[in-house]
C-alpha cells in the first residue's frame, strides 16, 4: 500500500499535470466499491472544471477545484496514479508482461480493465489515470462546503507529528506501538514500511506496549519516522510492489531498507538476523538485538 511518501512523491509530481488545467471529459469503469461517487455524477460534474491545486492529507490526495468543490483520491493497495505518457512493467497486466518478456519488447500502455478514472483536459494535453487491479482504493467528489468522514478522522500528519504529540497519545494505551502507529486517527501518512524503518532507528521493539514508552523513546521514534520518511521522498518513494511515480519509473527507497521485508538477513548495526512477526494481522520486521522488548 503507497504510505505517506509514495503519496508525497505522487502528489508533487501529478500537480504539474494538473494545476491550472480545466477537464474536458471523464472516462470510468461501471459502479464498483472504488467510486464512492457514482462515475455518472462525476462525469457530469467534473466536466468543465479547473483544477487549482493538488494536496495531500494522510494517505489522501484532494484536488482543489474552482468551484470550491474537492475530488478526493486513496489509492489502496493497488492504486496507480500516473501520466498518460508513463509507461513501466508495473502498468501492465502480469499476462501483457510476460507476453512481452517472450519477445524482447516493452509494451506500449494503454488503459486496461484495471484503470477505472481518465481525466482528458481542454488543452488537449497529457490526460492523468487511475489505475487499481484490486479496487480497494476510493474516488469521491466533495460538494463545496461538504465534509468528509475520512478526512476527519486523520490524526496529526506523521511529518509534522511531533514526539510529545506521540507521549500524549500512548498514556493509557495497552496495545503495541506498532499497531498505535499504524493508526491514521493518531498519526496520519505512516504504514507497515515506515513503522518498521523508524522503530528499528528508535531501537523500540515493535511489540512494546504503547504506555511503556518513555518520553525520550516517543522524541526519538517520531525522529526517525519524519526521517526515513523524508529520505524515501527524496528517494521517489519505494516500489515494494505496485507502487511507482507519475513517469513510470520505480522509486529507490526499496534499495535502502534496514529491516522490512528483509526477514533471516544481518542486521547492519550488529549482524544479528532480522525476525518478522506478525501483529494485529500486519507484518513486523525487527533486530531482536537492537530491538528489545524491555
Amino acid at each position: 500500500m503507497p504510505e505517506l511518501p509514495e503519496i508525497e512523491v505522487i502528489r508533487r509530481k501529478v500537480e504539474a499535470l494538473l494545476v491550472g488545467r480545466i477537464v474536458a471529459k471523464v472516462t470510468t469503469t461501471a459502479d464498483s466499491n472504488l467510486f464512492a461517487t457514482r462515475t455518472i455524477v462525476l462525469k457530469r460534474q467534473l466536466p468543465g472544471r479547473r483544477v487549482e491545486a493538488l494536496k495531500r492529507a494522510g494517505k489522501y490526495l484532494v484536488f482543489l477545484l474552482d468551484d470550491g468543490s474537492r475530488l478526493l483520491l486513496h489509492l489502496g493497495m493497488t492504486g496507480q496514479l500516473f501520466g498518460a505518457g508513463a509507461d513501466s512493467p508495473r502498468l501492465h497486466r502480469k499476462t501483457v508482461r510476460e507476453r512481452s518478456k517472450r519477445r524482447a519488447g516493452q509494451p506500449s500502455i494503454s488503459p486496461d480493465p484495471h484503470t477505472h478514472l481518465r481525466l482528458a483536459f481542454s488543452d488537449g494535453g497529457e490526460d492523468v489515470l487511475l489505475r487499481d487491479v484490486r479496487r480497494f482504493g476510493r474516488v469521491e467528489l466533495l460538494k463545496p462546503g461538504q465534509g468528509s468522514s475520512r478526512l476527519e478522522k486523520l490524526g496529526v500528519d506523521a511529518l509534522i507529528a511531533t514526539g510529545e504529540h506521540l507521549f500524549a497519545m500512548t498514556r493509557k494505551r495497552k496495545r503495541s506501538i506498532k499497531s498505535l502507529l499504524l493508526d491514521q486517527s493518531v498519526v496520519a501518512g505512516i504504514g507497515n514500511i515506515y513503522a518498521d524503518e523508524a522503530l528499528f532507528l528508535a531501537r523500540v521493539h515493535p511489540l512494546r506496549r504503547a504506555c511503556r514508552l518513555s518520553r525520550r523513546q516517543c522524541l526519538a521514534l517520531m525522529d526517525a519516522a519524519r526521517e526515513v520518511m523524508l529520505r524515501s521522498i527524496e528517494s521517489g518513494g519505494a516500489s515494494m510492489r505496485d507502487y511507482l511515480q507519475p513517469d513510470g519509473r520505480d522509486g529507490g527507497y526499496q534499495d535502502e531498507r534496514l529491516v522490512y521485508a528483509r526477514t533471516g538477513e544481518p542486521c547492519v548495526n550488529c549482524g544479528t538476523p532480522i525476525v518478522r512477526t506478525v501483529i494485529v494481522q500486519r507484518a513486523a520486521h525487527h533486530c531482536p538485538r537492537c530491538q528489545r522488548a524491555r
